[in-house]
């Protein structure tokens, strides 16, 4: 109980709200025997969720974005009850998130190929008034893209996508989930040497730049540390801890594997 006080008195207003409406739901979930959800959630606010339930002894729920390196997920609270008494588990949850999560399926006319972006779905979805978190991961390909979202928004997506100028002429359709086209990204493991774990050391190594220039990445709100905004050049990175550097990539520092004989940390990296 302490660690849950002590965590409260450390919260933002919105991350209160955020904690609130994720525990109602999980109350709401055992009380009714009924299946809950919440729309997609940032990597910032899974971490939060996943502290908070994990500080209750809260397990009956999953973190499900459509796919296996989601960022954007959904919060799926599944009955107590239910996953006490059910045998085939898998089927079950599988059941549950094909309810609520689907995709919108966009396929380009020839002379469109590979001339839109992330930003060019995403802007556009915006413009007609949709929520952020009713969206969750896009896919972009060549020739299209998968749009991850709430399946109670495809219906409206679908019927008023193509109204706009850009998707006249494009394929648009509600696809399940099990359809995704994804292309699993192969992530990449390196060593780094800092003289400490202080973030613009690490930034420093990370971005290949001088200690100077990473100081200023920092200052103009360019680096996030475990996804929240960091200025604190002097911040002590822990292991497992992941960093962002708008415009170098996401990375996640690991662990310190050793020290070299100048007494600088050896740091395995994963980008």
């Amino acid at each position: 109980m302490d660690k849950i006080n002590e965590l409260s008195k450390r919260q933002k207003n919105e991350e209160r709200i955020l904690i609130a409406n994720a525990l109602d739901k999980v109350r709401f979930a055992n009380e009714s025997n009924r299946f809950q959800y919440r729309s997609f959630l940032d990597l910032s606010e899974q971490l939060k969720i996943e502290l908070s339930f994990k500080l209750r002894g809260i397990g009956n729920y999953e973190l499900n974005g459509g796919y296996e390196d989601a960022e954007r997920k959904m919060l799926l609270i599944y009955p107590k009850q239910h996953l006490e008494n059910i045998k085939d588990i898998d089927s079950y949850k599988k059941e549950r998130y094909d309810i609520v999560i689907g995709i919108l399926r966009v396929d380009l006319p020839k002379e469109l190929y590979g001339k839109y972006e992330h930003r060019t779905y995403l802007g556009a979805i915006m413009k007609m008034g949709i929520e952020r978190k009713k969206i969750g991961d896009i896919l972009v390909r060549d020739d299209g893209a998968d749009i991850i979202i709430c399946r109670d928004v495809e219906v409206y997506l679908k019927r008023n996508l193509k109204d706009l100028t850009r998707f006249q002429k494009a394929k648009v359709e509600i696809v399940s989930i099990n359809k995704i086209k994804y292309v699993k990204k192969e992530k990449d493991n390196y060593r780094i040497n800092v003289k400490s774990m202080r973030l613009d050391c690490i930034v420093a190594e990370l971005a290949r730049c001088s200690r100077n220039e990473a100081n200023k990445f920092i200052e103009q709100e360019r680096v996030f540390v475990n996804f929240k905004e960091e200025l604190v050049t002097s911040k002590k990175i822990e292991e497992n801890t992941y960093i962002t550097i708008r415009g170098k990539g996401r990375f996640k520092v690991l662990k310190i594997v050793g020290t070299t004989k100048s007494g600088r940390l050896t740091v395995l990296v994963e980008k």
